[in-house]
């Protein structure tokens, strides 16, 4: 997941806030804010709807969600400055990333990379405290976003995208696991989720960044196969989701199915829209805006009707 580049004004204080709101703000963008909630969101998701269907009680696994929502945190956030230090030279020609500390030079790349190492090893040896499995799918994610998706992929081919979608797939299974094996239709449908919804949502942002994307020589699909194609694409993988609400309807409920579908409707309805538009740009940022509010709507709602 990628989030929106900031105003100038923003930039501009990344650049000279001092002190300790200074250091917060550059750890803000170093970290990718919301990019960072949106990827514990779902460990949070699953967490909760593992004790539902387990009949458990979360006052009895407090210290498990605590140190699965630490350790799976730092792991996250690792990987992310993973990506910062290594795609610094890449930020540098984007427009959307000069308020990173890598690019304006308030963190310096080792002071970073160092960070990245730390906060990995404190997370993984976190998750080691819950389960096995739990700690294996917080490996695969960092694993695919670290190696295969940032050193790897990322500049070299168009499937990069999909293999950062299924990094941020494994957020769900690391919750769930925590509790309870991940051998059940909810989790396997939650990774599902998160790895169709990610591809057009990050795509959104390719066509909207477009000139970034290009004038860094990064292999995103609208800069190699046009945007044309891209919305195409972006259409197919919404259609995609329409068998989420029909899968979980036995186990989430009517509630959760008549939201969910009316959700992905709307989204398909938005795609399609995006075939006979002249403001590609318009279009992509209403999209990118729809599929956050997808996600966190989605998430709360089987969250809503587990209570």
């Amino acid at each position: 997941m990628n989030n929106d580049h900031s105003s100038s004004g923003d930039r501009m204080q990344s650049r000279t806030a001092s002190g300790l709101s200074g250091f917060l703000t550059n750890v803000k963008y170093l970290l990718k804010g919301k990019v960072l909630v949106a990827n514990v969101l779902p460990v949070f998701t699953a967490f909760w709807l593992a004790l539902y269907f387990s009949g458990e009680d979360f006052s009895s696994h407090f210290g498990t969600f605590l140190l699965t929502m630490i350790g799976s945190t730092l792991i996250i956030a690792g990987a992310l400055m993973f990506n910062n230090w290594y795609e610094a030279d890449l930020d540098k020609k984007m427009d959307r990333t000069q308020n990173r500390p890598t690019v304006t030079g308030a963190f310096t790349l080792t002071a970073v990379f160092r960070s990245a190492v730390i906060t990995t090893i404190l997370g993984f040896g976190i998750m080691l405290f819950t389960t096995v499995e739990a700690a294996l799918y917080s490996f695969l994610g960092w694993f695919f976003y670290v190696v295969l998706y940032t050193f790897w992929s990322k500049r070299k081919y168009t499937i990069n995208t999909i293999i950062g979608s299924i990094s941020g797939a494994f957020t769900p299974l690391i919750g769930w696991a925590a509790v309870a094996p991940a051998n059940h239709i909810v989790p396997v449908m939650l990774f599902y989720l998160l790895f169709i919804w990610q591809v057009p949502h990050t795509l959104a942002i390719a066509i909207r960044r477009l000139d970034d994307y290009t004038r860094a020589g990064v292999p995103m699909l609208p800069v190699v196969s046009g945007v044309p194609m891209t919305i195409r694409q972006m259409l197919i993988y919404i259609i995609a989701l329409l068998p989420f609400p029909f899968v979980l309807l036995p186990s989430m409920g009517l509630i959760f199915f008549i939201v969910t579908l009316g959700l992905t409707a709307g989204w398909i309805i938005l795609a399609f829209r995006g075939i006979k538009t002249m403001d590609t740009v318009l279009w992509a940022r209403m999209n990118l805006r729809y599929s956050l509010i997808y996600l966190i709507i989605t998430l709360l709602v089987m969250i809503l009707v587990t209570i």
